[in-house]
């Protein structure tokens, strides 16, 4: 079966910079790029008439500009068009259950317009069966520039509770297709009894800290055996994992973190970690389904 990378296409700014980056990384990984674009009021196919009466006649523009830039960019790079007459939710979904991974577009950075990404998407992420990376559209070309040197690597969040074998494969296999490190990034509120009248207990922090090391050694053992070639740090900050994360991956190239596939009745699909990720880190966001 043939190994597909698809990226959700709408003709956004975001979605043409998701188009790009999941180019890049399709070249990485040896895998198609499909571009689908999905709407219910698509007429069935084919259809031969004038531009001016063919109703999928944007949406065939839109397919054609994309994948012109793309193979220009990456002449050895298989791309291939889907147009889809279907709801977009459910097209994304069933194609995410077909790829290695989704890669959609996502908007806003500051606090007010975070939160506005976009229904489709966060409803995709919440319910693929596979990764979903979440891409901004490119700063610089909107007259942006980095606020600090150039990315440091992969950054995954580990909450150190239960298997995170699945993270830790998706952050590794980026890590050495990139060639660059990964960053484990451990984020743990203090327990009440770490606070004294007088401040913090330093002997409890200690404690905290010492045990997370403890924690991160042991899921990142068999990794660091497993990729030699991957150079791998561990980062501890003790205080809220969402505000941890989304601190350490300013300057990353991707961002990894986890969401569970199954869920207690009543309870939110994504985690704090996941949607303060999708929300507000200024990198691509990849979520990682996992038991």
């Amino acid at each position: 079966m043939e190994r597909v990378l698809t990226v959700g296409l709408d003709g956004s700014p975001e979605s043409l910079a998701a188009a790009r980056w999941a180019a890049d990384e399709a070249e990485r990984r040896n895998l198609t790029l499909r571009l689908l674009h999905a709407w219910p009021l698509l007429a069935p196919e084919p259809t031969r008439m004038p531009a001016e009466v063919d109703q999928n006649y944007w949406a065939k523009r839109l397919m054609h500009n994309a994948q012109a830039e793309l193979q220009a960019r990456h002449a050895g790079l298989t791309v291939v068009g889907n147009l889809v007459a279907d709801d977009a939710q459910n097209a994304l979904l069933h194609a995410a259950s077909e790829s290695e991974m989704l890669v959609l577009g996502s908007r806003g950075l500051t606090p007010v317009e975070s939160y506005f990404l976009g229904d489709i998407s966060m409803s995709v992420v919440a319910r693929a069966e596979r990764p979903v990376v979440l891409v901004r559209a490119d700063r610089r070309e909107e007259g942006h520039t980095p606020e600090s040197g150039a990315p440091d690597g992969v950054v995954v969040a580990l909450k150190l509770h239960g298997p995170c074998d699945e993270l830790l494969e998706f952050a590794f296999t980026t890590a050495a297709a990139r060639g660059v490190p990964v960053r484990a990034v451990h984020g743990r509120s203090l327990p009440i009894h770490a606070y004294a009248p007088w401040g913090v207990d330093h002997t409890v922090t200690q404690a905290e800290v010492q045990d997370a090391r403890k924690g991160l050694n042991q899921a990142l053992l068999p990794w660091r055996e497993k990729y030699p070639g991957v150079v791998v740090a561990d980062t501890i900050h003790l205080d809220s994992p969402a505000r941890a994360v989304v601190a350490a991956a300013a300057g990353a190239e991707l961002l990894v973190v986890g969401r569970r596939k199954h869920h207690p009745p009543l309870a939110p699909l994504l985690g704090p970690v996941a949607q303060a990720a999708a929300h507000h880190a200024r990198c691509p966001v990849a979520v990682v389904p996992h038991d």
